[in-house]
């Protein structure tokens, strides 16, 4: 990013927001397996054809897919599948994270077990 003008900075920012909601990364993610047209993935995400029409458009805007017409119906595929490279990238880094926070949470909840079983012990006196 070195060097970037402050425009194209702004280009690179409106490229990642395109990720940013989860039914634009779900659309993305189903385009893997190839073509795709709106009511293949109306039925899969079982939302409106409004609502996966406004999520294709915005990707389409950013460069991430491109749309075929085929008679009656358009089909939206993937420009570039280095998008996926960088979706592995990102979800792995986040899968690592929550790992990490799911084992810390587990000693922390081992330490509260063992800190309750403690308290609940009989305190033995000498007599």
């Amino acid at each position: 990013m070195q060097g970037m003008s402050d425009r194209a900075l702004e280009r690179v920012a409106a490229f990642f927001r395109a990720f940013s909601v989860p039914m634009r990364l779900k659309i993305l993610n189903a385009l893997r397996s190839g073509e795709r047209n709106v009511g293949d993935l109306t039925a899969e995400f079982a939302c409106s054809q409004a609502n996966v029409s406004k999520h294709l458009a915005v990707l389409a805007a950013n460069g991430l897919i491109e749309k075929r017409p085929d008679g009656t119906s358009v089909y939206y595929r993937i420009i570039d599948p280095r998008i996926y490279d960088l979706c592995d990238i990102v979800c792995g880094q986040i899968g690592d994270r929550l790992g990490r926070e799911v084992a810390l949470h587990e000693v922390f909840a081992r330490a509260g077990q063992a800190q309750k079983k403690a308290t609940r012990a009989p305190i033995r006196r000498k007599v």
